[in-house]
């Protein structure tokens, strides 16, 4: 078992947690983790739209979740392993990397979202590239 996959994995777990919160809590939930002003205001109107969006992310954070623990050895072996932790990894770190870009033009989001969210997701990619490469060999 691979320690960082396991953090890996519970941490993805954790964020879809946070998005179910905010499906079930609604706009104030979608203020406080920044998704921005019209996500809440659709929440507060009984629009669909940001359970849908958000229930998309909570299904992929899953996924994802999912994928290192099956590395970790925790659960059965999923297919396409590599493929898939290489391309979680990447797309955490691409959007840490992304996001501090945005920084200055926060398109409906705050810096401190920009900032927060980045370095979070620059953490979850960094924990999964450490565990897939202690555990490449046998993947």
């Amino acid at each position: 078992m691979n320690i960082f996959l396991i953090v890996a994995g519970s941490l993805s777990a954790l964020a879809a947690l946070m998005h179910l919160g905010c499906i079930y809590f609604g706009a104030p939930w979608y203020r406080f983790f920044g998704a921005g002003e019209q996500m809440a205001k659709l929440a507060e109107q009984g629009s669909n739209k940001p359970a849908l969006i958000t229930s998309g992310i909570v299904l992929m954070l899953c996924i994802w979740s999912a994928y290192a623990f099956s590395a970790a050895g925790l659960i059965i072996k999923l297919p396409l392993l590599k493929t898939a932790l290489i391309l979680i990894s990447l797309i955490y770190t691409a959007r840490g990397v992304a996001g501090f870009f945005l920084i200055n033009n926060p398109m409906g989001r705050s810096s401190e979202f920009w900032i927060w969210s980045s370095v979070i997701c620059l953490s979850f990619g960094l924990v999964h590239f450490i565990g897939l490469k202690q555990q490449w060999s046998s993947l």
